[in-house]
C-alpha cells in the first residue's frame, strides 16, 4: 500500500476515508493478516523467554503428571490388587511406595499448575504493556490525514481488542492447545507398546478429527473477522453519539441516533449469529467423531483382555487416557472459537499497524534549530491525493516571511489559508517544492523538533481532560506556578480561572467542555504564551472571544508576537489590521500583498472584504 492510496483530505469533511475504513473493516481475515497478527504477538512474547519456556514446560508437566502419571500409577495398583490378595496388616507395606509416588506426582503437578498460572500472568502483563505502547506510538505518530478519516472511539476499541486478543490467545495456547498436544504424545507413548493396533486406529481417527476441525476453522475465520468489524463499528457509533451528545440533545435527535445504534447493534448481532451457527455446525461434526472414538475405545476395553491378554490395570489406563484425550479434543471446538475471536479482535489493529505513516521522518533526520525564524515557501505544490488529477490547492506558490515579521493571511473560506499553516507544521507533506525555516528544509528535520519551535493556536481550542494548570503548561511542563499564572494573566484568563471553585486545579472535562468557548480559547492562548516559541501560528485564535475579551487578548498577543515570526490566519480583518504585512490568498494563489493601509485603498479583494466587515457597503447603498 502506497501513501497515495491512503492519504485523504485533512482539513475538510471527507467521506472517502470513512468508506475506506468501512471497506477495510468488512474485508475477510486473510491468512497473511493472521500471520502478521501472530508475528506481533510473538514479538512481545519472546521478550520474556523464561516465562515463555515455563509456560510450555509447566503445561506439559502438569498434563503428564496429573492426567497420565496419576492414572498410570492407579493402573499399577489395580494390577497389584489383581495379582494376589493383600492382608490388612500389609496394606501400607505393599502399597506404601505407590502412595508416596502418588503424593509426589500430585505435589509436583500442583506446583507446575501454579507456575503455569504465574507464567501466563507474566506473559500477559508484559504483552499488554508492549502492545499498548505499540498501538499508542503508532496512533500518536500517524498523520492528521489518518485521524480525520477515523472515529476516535473505534481506534480506542481496536486497541483494547488487540490487547484482549493477545490475552485470549495466550490463555487458549497455554491452558488448552499445549495440554492437548501433550496428551496426544503421552497417550501414544504410554499405550503403543501394549496396544499398538488400538493406538493406530485412535491416531487415524484423531487425525481425521483435526482435518475436519481445521477445514471448518478456515471457513469460520472470515466470519470471526466480520464479527469483530461489526463490533468495532458499533463502538464507533456509540462513541460518535456520546462525543457529540450536546448536538444530539439540542437538535432532538435522540431517536435518530438510537436508530443508527440499533442498526449497528443488529448488524453486530447478526454477525455473531452467523459465526455462532457455523461453530455449532462444526461442533456437531466433531462431536460425532468423538462418539466414534469412544465406541472404538469401549470395544477394545471390553475385549482387550480376552483378545490380547491386556491386564485390567492397562485397560483402565486405556479407557482413562482415551477419555481424557477425547474430552480435550471435544474442547477443540471452543478452543478454536476462542482463537478465532482472539485473532479476529486483533485484526483491525493489525491493519492499522501495517499502514504506512503518511508523514514520517527521513532516515538521519536532524533536529530543527531556529535562530531567527525566517520562513520560506518555495515552489509549493500541494493537493489532496484523493482529489482529481491536477486539482491543486497550491501550485507554484512562493512566499517569504522574514524573521520577526507579523504576517496576516486572509481570504475567503477554502482559499488555502489554514492549509498553508498545516504544511508549515508538517501535518501533511507537499508534492513539490520546499518549506524552509531559517534555510532548513523541514522535510529533512524531525517532526517533534519542528513543532516544538511553533506555538500553534487553532480556531477550536485543543484541551485535555486535565486541570487548567496542566493544560496551560502542556507545551512547557517545567514552568513554575508563577509563570503559569502570568501566562494566564496575559491571556486575560486569570480572572475567570480564579473565580472557579478549584482555580488552576479545575478539571476542564473532555475537550474542555466545562468551559465556555471563549474561556477555552484563552487557556489555549495562555499555553502559547507560556511555550515561548520563536514562531507563532494563530489560526482564527480570537474567533471565539467576545469583543471585550478580544480587545484585552489582542494586547497580550501583540506583546507575544513582538520579536517573533508570526502568522495570523483571520476572517475578522480587525485582527490583522495592525500587523506588519497582510497576504491575501485566493484559490491557492497570492493575489495581494502589503500593509493594511495599502490594501484597504487598492481596490482589490482585501478592500472588498474590509468594506463588508466595516459596513462601508451598507453606507454606499
Amino acid at each position: 500500500m502506497t501513501n497515495a492510496t491512503v492519504q485523504v483530505a485533512f482539513l475538510v469533511g471527507d467521506d472517502h476515508g470513512e468508506k475506506a475504513m468501512s471497506q477495510r473493516s468488512s474485508a475477510p481475515l486473510r491468512k497473511d493478516l493472521v500471520r502478521r497478527t501472530l508475528s506481533r504477538f510473538w514479538w512481545v512474547t519472546k521478550k520474556k523467554p523464561f516465562a515463555t519456556f515455563m509456560a510450555v514446560f509447566t503445561s506439559v508437566a502438569y498434563t503428564a503428571l496429573l492426567t497420565y502419571a496419576n492414572t498410570w500409577m492407579m493402573g499399577k495398583i489395580v494390577d497389584r490388587v489383581q495379582a494376589e490378595p493383600v492382608s490388612a496388616d500389609r496394606v501400607f507395606e505393599v502399597f506404601g511406595p505407590y502412595i508416596l509416588a502418588l503424593l509426589a506426582i500430585n505435589a509436583v503437578g500442583q506446583a507446575c499448575s501454579k507456575l503455569q498460572d504465574w507464567s501466563v500472568m507474566e506473559l500477559e502483563l508484559n504483552g499488554n504493556y508492549h502492545l499498548a505502547r505499540l498501538c499508542f506510538d503508532t496512533l500518536s505518530n500517524q498523520s492528521m490525514t489518518f485521524h480525520t478519516s477515523r472515529l476516535g472511539g473505534a481506534l480506542v476499541s481496536q486497541t483494547s481488542r488487540f490487547m484482549s486478543g493477545y490475552t485470549g490467545l495466550v490463555d487458549v495456547v497455554v491452558y488448552s492447545l499445549i495440554p492437548t498436544i501433550a496428551s496426544i504424545f503421552c497417550t501414544i507413548i504410554t499405550l503403543a507398546p501394549v496396544a499398538p493396533l488400538f493406538v493406530a486406529i485412535l491416531f487415524a481417527l484423531l487425525t481425521l478429527y483435526v482435518v475436519v476441525a481445521y477445514t471448518m476453522y478456515e471457513r469460520i475465520l472470515p466470519l470471526s473477522a466480520a464479527t469483530a468489524a461489526a463490533q468495532n463499528r458499533l463502538s464507533g457509533v456509540l462513541s460518535d453519539a456520546v462525543t457529540n451528545i450536546l448536538a444530539v440533545k439540542t437538535y432532538g435527535r435522540e431517536d435518530y441516533e438510537r436508530g443508527l445504534f440499533d442498526a449497528a447493534d443488529k448488524d453486530a448481532m447478526a454477525a455473531e449469529k452467523r459465526s455462532m451457527n457455523a461453530m455449532m455446525a462444526r461442533g456437531a461434526m466433531t462431536s460425532t467423531l468423538i462418539t466414534i472414538i469412544m465406541l472404538v475405545t469401549s470395544i477394545f476395553v471390553t475385549g482387550g483382555n480376552a483378545w490380547y491378554g491386556i491386564s485390567a490395570g492397562t485397560l483402565v489406563m486405556m479407557f482413562s487416557y482415551t477419555y481424557q484425550l477425547s474430552m480435550r479434543f471435544n474442547y477443540i471446538n471452543s478452543m478454536m472459537q476462542r482463537m478465532n475471536r482472539a485473532v479476529g479482535d486483533a485484526s483491525e489493529m493489525t491493519r492499522i499497524l501495517d499502514e504506512p505513516r503518511l508523514v514520517e521522518d527521513v532516515p538521519g533526520a536532524k533536529p530543527l534549530v531556529v535562530r531567527e525564524g525566517a520562513i520560506d515557501f518555495e515552489g509549493l505544490a500541494f493537493r489532496y491525493l484523493d482529489a482529481a488529477e491536477g486539482d491543486y490547492v497550491f501550485e507554484g506558490l512562493d512566499l517569504h516571511v522574514p524573521a520577526g515579521q507579523r504576517l496576516g493571511l486572509v481570504g475567503r473560506s477554502g482559499s488555502g489559508k489554514t492549509t498553508l499553516t498545516k504544511l508549515l507544521l508538517r501535518l501533511a507533506d507537499v508534492q513539490e517544492g520546499h518549506v524552509l525555516v531559517d534555510g532548513q528544509d523541514i522535510s529533512q528535520c524531525t517532526q517533534q523538533s519542528l513543532r516544538r519551535q511553533i506555538a500553534y493556536v487553532p480556531q477550536e481550542a485543543l484541551l485535555f481532560h486535565r486541570s487548567i494548570r496542566e493544560n496551560i503548561a502542556y507545551g512547557r511542563p517545567d514552568a513554575t506556578d508563577e509563570e503559569i499564572r502570568e501566562a494566564a494573566r496575559l491571556a486575560n484568563a486569570l480572572e475567570f480561572i480564579d473565580r472557579l471553585p478549584n482555580g488552576m486545579d479545575t478539571m476542564v472535562g473532555e475537550r474542555g467542555v466545562k468551559l465556555s468557548g471563549g474561556q477555552r480559547q484563552r487557556v489555549a492562548i495562555a499555553r502559547a504564551i507560556l511555550a515561548d516559541c520563536p514562531i507563532l501560528v494563530l489560526d482564527e485564535a480570537t474567533s471565539a472571544l467576545d469583543s471585550e475579551s478580544e480587545a484585552a487578548v489582542q494586547g497580550a498577543l501583540q506583546n507575544l508576537m513582538a520579536g517573533r515570526t508570526s502568522i495570523v490566519v483571520a476572517h475578522r480583518l480587525s485582527t490583522v489590521a495592525s500587523l506588519d504585512r497582510i497576504v491575501v490568498i485566493e484559490d491557492g494563489k497570492i493575489v495581494e500583498d502589503g500593509t493594511h493601509a495599502e490594501l484597504s485603498q487598492a481596490g482589490g479583494v482585501y478592500e472588498t472584504l474590509w468594506d463588508r466587515q466595516t459596513g462601508a457597503f451598507l453606507e454606499a447603498e
